[in-house]
């Protein structure tokens, strides 16, 4: 009788071993989504990618507020913070990379600047999500950015010349790592495809333009 239970046994067992192994693991937050985010090396990209066309779509500019990550989704906004001197500032996801082993982040060289690691190159840093794409609800969700200066008078010039060419300039004071910025934007848009128009208006007068996926974030 032993004898004759013994395929059954074995079968049940097969099947129970292939259904375990066929069944998906729940998947728990990814390091970047934790509160404690995640810990790696940081590096920085400037020329010859300056001018080029990132990931999503937008121009490339060093001297914005910007970074490249392998996963987190684009157009989310990360804190990122400088493990070597704990300076912290927020950047906005809008390409792809870094593609080198124990690298997680790639940052502009204007985020490089403000966090130091323009001079050593590459840097211990924890990055956190504070922001995604699909948080950004409501009109107004798209902008375009002309410039970004840290002595307001400037700022105000910028502003006083582009109302004589175009409607909707305001300028966005923003603190980053205790230093104040004072962005010139233009627009409240719904739609990517106005933000677009607006910006290759502005790009053919001569501006380096960022479309804010994030409306008057920092």
């Amino acid at each position: 009788m032993m004898i004759k239970l013994r395929p059954a046994i074995l079968m049940l067992s097969l099947l129970t071993l292939l259904l375990t192994s066929c069944a998906t693991p729940r998947q728990g937050p990814r390091p970047w989504e934790e509160l404690s985010g995640e810990r790696g090396l940081a590096s920085w990209y400037g020329r010859p990618y300056h001018g080029r066309r990132t990931s999503n779509g937008e121009v490339y500019d060093m001297y914005q507020l910007s970074a490249a990550h392998r996963e987190i989704p684009l157009g989310s906004w990360v804190e990122v913070i400088n493990l070597n001197n704990d300076r912290s500032l927020t950047v906005r996801i809008n390409d792809r990379g870094p593609f080198v082993d124990g690298r997680i982040i790639d940052l502009s060289y204007a985020a490089a600047s403000l966090l130091e690691v323009t001079g050593p190159g590459v840097v211990p840093v924890r990055v956190r999500l504070t922001q995604t794409p699909q948080g950004d609800v409501g009109p107004g969700r798209y902008s375009v950015q002309v410039s970004s200066f840290t002595v307001e008078s400037n700022a105000l010039a910028l502003k006083a010349e582009l109302e004589q060419k175009i409607s909707g300039v305001r300028m966005v004071k923003a603190l980053v790592g205790g230093e104040a910025y004072y962005r010139i934007r233009v627009g409240h848009f719904t739609s990517r495809a106005e933000a677009q128009t607006t910006a290759e208006r502005l790009a053919s007068l001569g501006h380096r333009v960022l479309i804010m996926g994030s409306e008057d974030r920092p």
